[in-house]
């Protein structure tokens, strides 16, 4: 994906109630290290511990640290991060990056700070932490643009990267997998059947690719108009 690389962080196993399914899902855990001139953007971080969360959701966890190496960068070359939202599973490995600029949503970060049980507060606020806080959708660098997806929680985020061969979408969790996104995307053509607003602003943005956090596969478009 030229400019984006995906980096594996281990996997979980999410409850049936939650998976609304008759049984329990395993699903992986990625971020995405995006590669330009200005520097080394790390969207997401992995997932925090905690003895509760741990038994609730059996994690096995690749490193961060390990991942990073594996693309050939360290936790000294990352330039800035983001978070698709501040869910533990999603700034778990934030702590680790004293000083280094964390953008956010000014709303989620209001929420994680206020909300009793949204997330761990040690990976909201640590000793170093370094916001950046944005509202609505924003271009970061020149070809990158944070752009808002709520539903998830109100204030979770994109990230768009445009490149040389088209546009990427880190969509985090803004739906939980490529199916679920490919179905909204579908829906925007037929009147009368909801969808997320937000797919409007993605389709316009053209993208050749949607990664997602919880979800290996990759949704592509049937047809592009080049």
């Amino acid at each position: 994906m030229g400019d984006v690389r995906r980096l594996d962080l281990g996997h979980f196993v999410r409850p049936a109630d939650e998976a609304g399914a008759s049984h329990p899902r395993v699903e992986p855990l990625y971020a995405y290290l995006v590669r330009r001139p200005e520097g080394l953007l790390l969207f997401d971080t992995g997932m925090g511990a905690h003895p509760d969360t741990d038994a609730h959701y059996r994690p096995t966890r690749r490193p961060l640290a390990d991942a990073l190496r594996t693309a050939g960068v360290t936790h000294d070359d990352i330039t800035m991060i983001v978070n698709c939202h501040l869910h533990f599973d999603h700034c778990g490995g934030n702590p680790t990056f004293p000083r280094t600029p964390i953008v956010v949503q000014r709303d989620e970060l209001a929420t994680a700070r206020s909300t009793t049980d949204y997330t761990l507060p040690e990976l909201v606020d640590f000793a170093g932490v370094h916001y950046v806080e944005t509202s609505g959708e924003t271009e970061l660098w020149p070809g990158v643009w944070i752009i808002p997806t709520p539903g998830h929680t109100d204030g979770h985020q994109s990230v768009a990267v445009r490149g040389p061969d088209g546009t990427v979408i880190l969509a985090g969790q803004a739906r939980d997998d490529a199916t679920t996104y490919g179905r909204d995307v579908l829906a925007g053509a037929e009147p009368g059947i909801p969808y997320p607003r937000w797919i409007d602003r993605l389709k316009e943005l053209d993208p050749r690719a949607v990664v997602f956090a919880h979800d290996a596969a990759v949704w592509m478009p049937g047809e592009r108009r080049d």
